[in-house]
């Protein structure tokens, strides 16, 4: 899913009119999601040293490449356009290895990123519910119209819920300090977030002209509009979940 949307986030320039190496950026994102975990697995290299020297090295593999390619006058844009990808896509997706890995057990790692999934995606099945029910005052209407103030306390509501239900029927399997408790209370700026990730997705598509940002998924759209609500609140995730693991 971080391939599939990271080229789609490279397509979407591309409609803008940047010139993103599409290829070897989305090779390089694979390289900078896995490497981490792997590194820490197998070497027992502390996942924060290697993530930052993957970031480096994919920074200057770009640097290289655009010596060898492009117009002159594109380089510095297709540098930009490339590197942007590789940091608003698979870094930020890496935080959800990182989770992973957070409690030291795969298991219950597992199930934690289980918890992140479902409190930050039913936010937007909360939203569209409660939004079409009670929704009267846009949010965003130069951006997404059909998003309203309702909607997004509702989709706020549902994530708490699901987030205290989901921590109390397996806390017996979750770590022993992530209570119902801080399941419900996580989930709020996780809401909160996952509704701005989601609204910054929309302005890239209409920056570009585009309704969805792709056809990956048929009924939904694109890779892109499916893990949009992951990108911003996957590092909120594992920082708060830092807090108390």
């Amino acid at each position: 899913m971080c391939v599939a949307t990271q080229w789609e986030f490279y397509s979407l320039l591309e409609k803008m009119g940047r010139r993103p190496f599409k290829i070897f950026g989305t090779s390089l994102g694979v390289i900078m999601l896995l490497t981490p975990y792997y590194a820490e697995k197998i070497a027992g290299v502390p996942v924060e040293g290697i993530q930052t020297g993957v970031i480096a090295v994919t920074i200057v593999a770009c640097c290289l490449r655009i010596l060898s390619e492009r117009k002159i006058s594109e380089r510095i844009e297709t540098l930009g356009a490339t590197t942007l990808g590789l940091i608003y896509i698979p870094f930020m997706l890496t935080f959800m290895v990182r989770i992973l890995t957070l409690p030291g057990n795969d298991d219950q790692g597992l199930l934690l990123i289980l918890w992140f999934v479902i409190t930050t995606k039913f936010c937007d099945v909360g939203a569209l519910v409660f939004g079409r029910i009670f929704g009267r005052h846009q949010m965003s209407p130069n951006t997404s119209p059909k998003k309203t103030w309702e909607g997004a306390i509702g989709g706020c509501l549902t994530s708490i819920v699901l987030g205290f239900v989901f921590t109390y029927l397996l806390q017996d399997q979750l770590p022993d300090n992530f209570t119902p408790l801080w399941g419900a209370l996580f989930a709020l700026p996780l809401s909160i977030i996952s509704i701005i990730s989601d609204l910054v997705e929309s302005m890239i598509k209409r920056q570009a002209d585009q309704k969805d940002s792709g056809a990956f998924i048929p009924g939904i759209g694109g890779a892109f509009d499916l893990t949009d609500s992951f990108i911003l609140t996957a590092p909120t995730a594992f920082l708060l979940l830092q807090l108390v693991i």
